[in-house]
């Protein structure tokens, strides 16, 4: 079993999330409609938000640069500002990150949403002398960043274009 080991600013060799359970839990305090959250082990939640500081840290392409080489994370980076312009010491991982994390975790524990959907909910529509034709393997991705999470994130980086649910215009 994987144990979690948050990172605290100082560039970790070994961590593997930007919250702990502890994080998580304050919060989800302070929202509602928590129930996936509240009703989880703390093994499942530990799980969910180092599942969240991974898919962060693939699909985001963070401003700044890593502070270290061997840090296992994305976090901490130089030449980073918040959303009111301010600078970010080097050190720091910011709030908004850590509660990006736990956001993104009580979304994974809701449901997969990493996974291949079956459908798009249609396969063909015809309007006139235009048709489209959906086919699920014509995705790149799976759409996973929520736009809360993507608003929480928006002031560090963006979220990478390849992580947006695509599918392709086929003109007959």
């Amino acid at each position: 079993m994987v144990t979690l080991v948050k990172e605290t600013g100082a560039g970790l060799t070994n961590s593997n999330s930007y919250a702990n359970l502890s994080d998580g839990n304050t919060y989800h305090e302070m929202r509602l409609h928590v129930d996936d959250w509240t009703n989880a082990s703390d093994s499942d939640r530990e799980k969910a938000l180092m599942w969240a500081t991974r898919l962060l840290d693939d699909m985001v392409e963070w401003n700044g640069r890593k502070t270290d080489d061997d840090q296992a994370l994305d976090w901490p980076r130089y030449n980073i500002y918040d959303k009111d312009g301010y600078y970010i010491p080097h050190g720091t991982i910011p709030q908004d990150i850590i509660d990006a994390t736990c956001e993104l975790a009580r979304t994974l524990l809701a449901e997969d949403i990493t996974g291949t959907p079956d459908t798009l909910g249609f396969s063909y529509i015809r309007a006139g002398d235009v048709a489209v034709n959906v086919d699920k393997r014509d995705r790149d991705s799976v759409f996973i960043i929520s736009d809360l999470v993507e608003a929480m994130v928006r002031p560090y980086g963006s979220v990478n274009p390849r992580t947006a649910m695509e599918a392709k215009l086929i003109r007959t």
